[in-house]
């Protein structure tokens, strides 16, 4: 599995296909070897795109790391200097859930890398966003509290990050309890909804510098987690947005929620959506990015 070292922070990473380069990336804290995020990755190569699939700080077989203003935005940072560093060139970012957050910060915060942006499955609403804070930042937030870094590293969230990256016990266990709990605290008021901002650490400048094809897929209205609210006024209120249906029906997430025990993955039907990104890569970005 090919590894780079971006500046200290190990990112697994892997390339496949030829042609047009895009870079998926998936949501939670799952790994880029998830079987829909492979397969969606391989449907996009089999339509001539050169793919790139990822591992997030924090995920798989990466470092973690903790520092920031928010996870998403060192995931964002992050995905911007590893294009950079595989000279890929503008790149065609597309994500789903945590994914969609973190393509949407990356070709904000770094509109030299990007091509094109693509999401689906966008967090938001008051109950949505609270989700985040909950699954991402409380748990070892509550564990540091009670019972230190030690108790930290008893989490089941982290145990494939260790499991994958033995370098990443040490990262911990070299953290200070008292900065590690700043971190989640600051990681968590990123998902305090607000009114002001369209997800979580995009600001008003950032909107500015999105002058790229943006393509958004609306959520279903059955969906707490990324509510079709959010899909529809991200897609207004960013410049050059375009909002589609899904290849799927409206209880598509709270479905592959019930059935991920079944198919071990939540994203098990995403190459679905390969036949619409392709047709709208092909109408609007420009040949010289193909």
């Amino acid at each position: 599995m090919p590894m780079i070292d971006l500046d200290g922070i190990d990112i697994a990473y892997e390339l496949i296909g030829e042609g047009q380069p895009w870079v998926l990336t998936p949501g939670g804290r799952f790994s880029k070897d998830d079987v829909g995020v492979t397969a969606m990755a391989q449907a996009l190569a089999d339509e001539g795109r050169r793919v790139l699939t990822w591992d997030r700080p924090n995920c798989g077989a990466s470092s973690v790391v903790f520092r920031g203003p928010s996870e998403s935005e060192v995931q964002a940072d992050a995905l911007a200097l590893l294009i950079d560093r595989l000279d890929l060139g503008p790149t065609v970012i597309a994500g789903g859930s945590g994914g969609a957050r973190v393509s949407l910060l990356t070709a904000a915060r770094h509109p030299q890398v990007a091509a094109g942006l693509a999401m689906w499955w966008i967090s938001g609403g008051v109950p949505g966003l609270l989700q985040l804070a909950n699954y991402y930042a409380f748990p070892s937030a509550d564990a540091a509290w009670h019972g230190g870094i030690d108790a930290v590293l008893e989490l089941g969230q982290w145990q494939e990050v260790l499991a994958r990256n033995p370098a990443n016990r040490e990262r911990f266990q070299q953290m200070d309890r008292a900065e590690f709990l700043r971190v989640m605290d600051q990681w968590m008021l990123a998902y305090c909804p607000r009114d002001d901002t369209l997800v979580p650490g995009l600001t008003d400048d950032d909107i500015a510098h999105l002058d790229v094809p943006i393509l958004v897929f609306r959520s279903g209205i059955s969906d707490m987690s990324h509510t079709r609210a959010t899909s529809e006024t991200i897609a207004a209120g960013l410049p050059n947005a375009e909002l589609v249906e899904p290849p799927w029906g409206d209880a598509e997430w709270n479905e592959r929620r019930a059935e991920v025990a079944e198919t071990g993955s939540l994203f098990v039907r995403w190459p679905l959506l390969v036949p619409q990104l392709v047709a709208w890569a092909n109408r609007t970005i420009p040949s010289k990015a193909l």
